[in-house]
């Protein structure tokens, strides 16, 4: 078996090089940006987890002028121009820092964090204390800001006052990257504080960014472009590039072609249409792109558990809410659209790229932008508009596919924990076939298909009926002599209920698929058993469903 190092949530790209971890190389990023004189401010915005932060560490490396990264880079795409590298590696002061962890559950939380990020940076640059050159009131704000001790326009001007010290000091001007600059946003408008944050990082960003003649030029990530906060608005030569734009889009995530040299030089090219299946699907550009994170936490578990099968890497994470919040806005019926993204269609849909965090969820095209940016859907290359604000959205993947799926489930099963389900049960108890079909009938139509509306799916949506309601709830239960779809029990009252499902072709043949399943409880004798338990009452119900109705007969005793 080869062995292989794979750089599991290591995103250090120093760590990476000098550990001998796997490595895609991305360094043809540094050509695009600085062949020609490069954008003052360039942002780019890609779903988390496709190497945002990777590639801001390793153009940190590249142009760091503390630094020798030579051997760092030696081998890779980049080392091949040497002029480009003789013009541009360590040549250059650099201001790197990150704002993923600028989040709290309050306002008062977040500015500690953010005072902390200052803090830790002036504090790696100490050295300019010391340089005569530096005027003392910048060195009084330097002290203070180091010191956590600066107010809020300290904190504002903190990037700019570093990056003017940095440029005397160095007789250069600054390289200023920013990774993720958009998660104080993100956290401040799930949490009602968004404007006192837009506040600070807004003027923070405005005065690093604006007219500011000690930046060379800026690097910028995140997920969203925000908009009208007017933090990029007046700055010269802005590029924003997003999913939908080809120049940088092979730069973030693994193309077709690295995973099959990937998969080659690990010893997994069996594996090959697995990962495509699970992983591939995104379109940046026109670039068919994979998941990094996903590929890698796959090949790891294949390091460990050789013919392990692909799973859901993106299940335990708080951001996958952002469907359910789709589902549950008022005003909002998304239910045929989600039907047919589930059954692996497209939708045609209206989508932007400027948003704002605290108007995620005003309108529907922004949510199905938010998806759209965030990952959870794809622009589906065999169906191309015009422009940028129309676009053919499918789900890219079995594991994307896999996440909407439990997240309608979740949501249906919420739904129904908070309803008033009495005349449910009320019918059910009486053996009222008309209300009972009614009713399922009534909850069929505000639910949401995810798997074509087989027999999988509506056994667990007539199930999730039932459950949390003080009944013990068995499905494919072993009972007499066969395996009845769902048997409901009421221990304290002594009754149980056999429902046996028919999926029929049509509305007409509805009635002879629930004639079918009376027959099938009959024949397999499924109550005999529940009648040996000591249940006194055992109600034996047909249900056919075609679509989004139902109907349900019963056995006569």
């Amino acid at each position: 078996m080869i062995r292989y190092n794979i750089p599991i949530g290591i995103s250090e790209f120093e760590k990476i090089r000098k550990n001998d971890y796997y490595y895609v190389d991305k360094t043809e990023l540094i050509r695009a940006l600085v062949k020609t004189e490069p954008a003052e401010i360039t942002l780019f915005t890609r779903p988390r987890r496709f190497g945002k932060t990777l590639v801001m560490s390793m153009l940190a490396s590249f142009f760091d002028i503390r630094r020798d990264s030579k051997a760092l880079f030696e081998g890779l795409k980049i080392s091949e121009d040497q002029k480009l590298c003789e013009l541009w590696m360590n040549q250059w002061p650099v201001i790197f820092l990150s704002f993923k962890d600028a989040g709290g559950e309050s306002f008062k939380d977040a500015y500690g964090l953010l005072q902390s990020i200052i803090s830790q940076l002036y504090v790696e640059h100490a050295y300019l204390e010391k340089c005569a050159e530096i005027d003392e009131s910048y060195k009084e704000i330097f002290t203070r800001l180091k010191r956590r001790q600066g107010n809020k326009t300290d904190v504002q001007i903190s990037l700019r006052i570093l990056m003017r010290m940095m440029q005397i000091y160095y007789g250069k001007q600054v390289i200023l990257l920013i990774d993720e600059y958009d998660v104080p946003m993100a956290k401040a408008g799930a949490r009602a504080y968004y404007n006192e944050m837009l506040d600070v990082i807004g003027t923070m960003m405005s005065q690093a960014l604006k007219d500011n003649t000690s930046l060379k030029f800026s690097v910028i990530t995140g997920c969203l472009r925000i908009s009208k906060e007017s933090i990029f608005t007046g700055t010269n030569n802005f590029v924003a590039d997003t999913i939908a734009d080809e120049r940088f889009s092979k730069f973030f995530g693994f193309t077709d072609e690295e995973v099959r040299i990937l998969l080659e030089n690990t010893g997994n090219l069996e594996y090959f249409n697995r990962i495509k299946k699970w992983y591939d699907g995104y379109c940046f550009g026109k670039t068919e792109i994979y998941c990094p994170w996903d590929v890698l936490c796959y090949l790891n578990k294949l390091a460990f558990e050789s013919g392990s099968e692909p799973e859901n890497f993106w299940k335990n994470t708080s951001h996958n809410d952002i469907i359910r919040t789709f589902l549950s806005c008022e005003g909002m019926d998304v239910t045929d659209s989600f039907e047919k993204l589930l059954a692996g269609d497209t939708i045609e849909v209206n989508i932007t790229e400027n948003l704002t965090y605290e108007n995620l969820t005003d309108s529907e095209e922004n949510l199905w932008s938010v998806l759209y940016l965030n990952g959870y859907l794809t622009k589906d290359i065999k169906n191309p508009v015009s422009g940028k604000t129309k676009a053919f959205l499918k789900i890219p993947n079995a594991e994307i596919m896999d996440i909407f799926r439990k997240s309608v489930v979740r949501w249906f099963d919420e739904k129904i924990a908070v309803r008033d389900r009495s005349k449910l049960f009320e019918a059910l108890w009486n053996a009222d076939t008309g209300r009972l079909s009614d009713l399922i009938s009534e909850l069929l139509f505000e639910t949401i298909s995810y798997h074509d509306y087989a027999e999988s799916f509506y056994h667990a949506f007539l199930a999730g009926l039932f459950v949390n309601a003080g009944y013990i709830v068995e499905s494919n239960y072993e009972s007499g002599l066969g395996r009845p779809d769902l048997v409901i029990k009421d221990k304290k009252k002594r009754q149980a209920a056999i429902m046996e499902m028919k999926i029929a072709d049509s509305a007409e043949s509805m009635q002879k698929a629930e004639e079918r399943a009376l027959n099938q409880i009959e024949e397999m004798c499924y109550a005999d058993s529940i009648y040996s338990q000591g249940y006194q009452k055992v109600i034996k119900y047909g249900v056919a469903f075609y679509r989004k109705s139902c109907l349900a007969g019963r056995c006569e005793e």
